[in-house]
């Protein structure tokens, strides 16, 4: 668990032994490729990722008929990282190619589906359509529950999306309790010191946070730092803990540690991320309303306008988020 980097060692000396001794369009080159996308999708590397999970693709698609159920899950696969790159169009585009082969080649109930179905809800949860969402969460439930006891590891990621959405429309008991489910199963089944109970735990301390238990919020919080900050995991999910714990801070308007909490979360994403990906522009939102609570409008308005421009260029003009940034733009817009 966790151990990307001997993952990939082993991963990248397998493959250039595959590259001496193998033809370029191998089969066995394309399970290589897709190991090493998998690994740097693990911890964060989006763009080297897409880089292997393409050639792995190349390679199938000459190999494979357009329909084979393999090339449907190398577009979900595609699909995910596009969406963790903030491409959340073109995500749905790699989604549709992968649940139309699915759906025309497998079972009703097969257990696949639910992959494309999570991958739809991932993406619409994170445009804003939180209707499209649902709908795309409750097919999958419904197959997962024919095909599973609901104990498995599988309702847990369904689980935690449900909680996602409900937040975003700021049905906080119903969050919480979905998050509950979630961390409840990764209990269960997943090792002390996984990454995704840290991030199970980082979304309950949130919801905490919403619902004005800033005291929980941070307790929560804190077990999913203990976790990040001492195993090897994405550094983005780290990111948004440290956000999560600045927002609590700046709620309780204890500013100073609120900035230095932010200022870590800030520096990994814009380590990590495109200068315009929309989580980017969340952080310099929440700085933006930092400053303006200490009255320093011009850091507050610099921070809010490159929210705003991320937001313009990667969202839909009704995105909850970009409604929010214009908002505090106006606000702050006014001080000045």
């Amino acid at each position: 668990m966790g151990e990307y980097s001997k993952a990939l060692e082993y991963y990248d000396k397998s493959l250039k032994i595959r590259e001496i001794s193998l033809p370029p369009i191998h089969p066995d080159l394309a399970v290589s490729y897709s190991n090493i996308g998998l690994v740097y999708y693990g911890i964060g590397e989006s763009s080297k990722s897409l880089e292997y999970y393409e050639k792995s693709l190349k390679i199938r698609e000459i190999s494979l008929p357009p329909n084979h159920p393999s090339l449907a899950t190398f577009y979900n696969n595609i699909g995910l990282v596009y969406r963790e790159m903030g491409e959340y169009l073109k995500a749905l585009e790699y989604c549709e190619k992968s649940l139309k082969i699915r759906e025309e080649a497998l079972a009703p109930n097969n257990a696949d589906l639910t992959g494309s179905y999570l991958n739809f809800a991932a993406c619409y949860e994170k445009m804003g359509d939180y209707t499209a969402a649902l709908k795309a969460l409750k097919n999958a439930y419904k197959i997962q529950q024919k095909t599973f006891e609901e104990s498995n590891q599988a309702f847990a990621l369904t689980f935690s999306w449900y909680g996602r959405v409900y937040r975003g429309l700021k049905e906080y008991s119903k969050a919480l309790d979905y998050f509950e489910k979630c961390l409840a199963i990764d209990r269960k089944t997943l090792a002390e010191k996984h990454p995704y109970l840290a991030i199970a735990y980082s979304n309950i301390g949130d919801v905490h946070r919403l619902m004005g238990d800033y005291e929980k919020a941070l307790e929560f919080h804190q077990k999913a730092l203990n976790i990040q900050e001492n195993v090897e995991c994405d550094p983005l999910d780290c990111a948004t803990t440290y956000m999560n714990v600045g927002e609590t801070y700046r709620e309780m308007k204890d500013y100073t540690t609120a900035l230095t909490y932010y200022q870590k979360g800030l520096k990994i994403r814009e380590e990590k991320l495109a200068k315009n990906h929309p989580d980017l522009a969340v952080i310099y939102h929440n700085v933006s309303k930092l400053y303006f609570s200490t009255q320093k409008y011009s850091m507050a308005i610099k921070y809010v306008q490159q929210a705003v421009v991320i937001g313009q260029e990667k969202l839909s003009s009704t995105h909850p988020h970009l409604v929010e940034y214009r908002e505090t733009f106006e606000k702050i817009r006014k001080k000045q």
